[in-house]
């Protein structure tokens, strides 16, 4: 089982976005611990409204992980997740080479289609079309990733003899894709190399995030059964990363036992990464729990 770390996220509107301490020393500190990776989701213009009913905030992903790319030389850096809908993808695509390019080929672009219909209409997108662009950036990023000469008329954009660079290191950029709908499942199975399921235990969450429900290791290892059906032969290849968004999964050593018995779960039914949410508080609770929670579940200081 791999972890990575996502960086805390602001709730509210109160708070500055490194209260959890400064971005380049945490990565760091969770290199040196053993964790695997480091992760930002995004929210580019979320509402006041959103923001107070405990909606959350973050970084832009590709800028803070090009700036944990230059202090560290181990971690994946992922998007946990990038909504791929809310950028042109030629744009998009760039951003995610020039990552994967600084940080020698150690970039996963975690991406979704969203679900907070203000947010696109505040970035001038048509929420009915999410899925329609969403399928057209999986089919544009490749071909700009390749460097070659390639033509593609999209829904608000035609590219012709377009030729992308920086080329990645990786060929392709990993693409990891998060939801729960059969969709999203047929997508992992015919063009992605990960998953990253939504797992959590409240009902009401699925129709806040528009997704199916998947808040038990039941529902969990029946839409798995799906994934292995869509992907036939690649299964074996793609990644399942979940977040582990337990309520007390900061009080470490008060549930060690609990929690390692739920990451073997989670093992047997092939999730082979779990991303773990930082404790939304100041510093230095974020560097204190890098530290526990290697100590319990990774193995300390590497």
């Amino acid at each position: 089982m791999r972890f990575i770390l996502q960086y805390p996220d602001v709730h509210g509107t109160e708070g500055d976005m490194l209260d959890a301490g400064p971005v380049g020393e945490l990565a760091q500190l969770a290199e040196g611990h053993g964790w695997s990776g480091f992760a930002f989701t995004e929210h580019p213009a979320p509402t006041e409204r959103w923001l107070n009913a405990g909606g959350h905030q973050s970084l832009d992903p590709f800028a803070a992980l090009a700036h944990v790319a230059a202090v560290t030389e181990r971690l994946t850096l992922l998007t946990y997740l990038a909504v791929l809908p809310y950028r042109n993808p030629l744009s998009l695509a760039k951003s995610a080479a020039t990552v994967d390019k600084l940080s020698n080929g150690r970039f996963v672009l975690g991406a979704g289609t969203g679900y907070l219909k203000a947010e696109y209409f505040a970035l001038g997108v048509d929420f009915d079309e999410r899925n329609a662009l969403f399928d057209e950036a999986l089919d544009v990023m490749p071909m700009y990733w390749k460097g070659d000469a390639f033509d593609y008329a999209g829904r608000h954009f035609d590219a012709r003899g377009t030729i992308g660079r920086p080329r990645p290191v990786q060929e392709p950029i990993p693409i990891w894709i998060g939801g729960n709908a059969k969709l999203t499942l047929r997508r992992v199975g015919e063009r992605a190399q990960g998953w990253m399921p939504l797992f959590v235990t409240s009902r009401e969450f699925f129709s806040t995030v528009r997704s199916a429900e998947v808040s038990s290791i039941g529902d969990l290892a029946e839409r798995i059964s799906m994934l292995r059906d869509y992907a036939g032969a690649r299964f074996e290849e793609i990644t399942i990363a979940m977040a582990y968004n337990d309520d007390d999964r900061h009080l470490v050593s008060a549930k060690a036992e609990e929690v390692r018995n739920r990451f073997g779960q989670l093992t047997e039914l092939g999730v082979t990464c779990v991303v773990v949410p930082g404790p939304v508080m100041p510093a230095p609770a974020s560097a204190e729990f890098i530290e526990a929670f290697a100590a319990e579940h990774i193995g300390g200081t590497r």
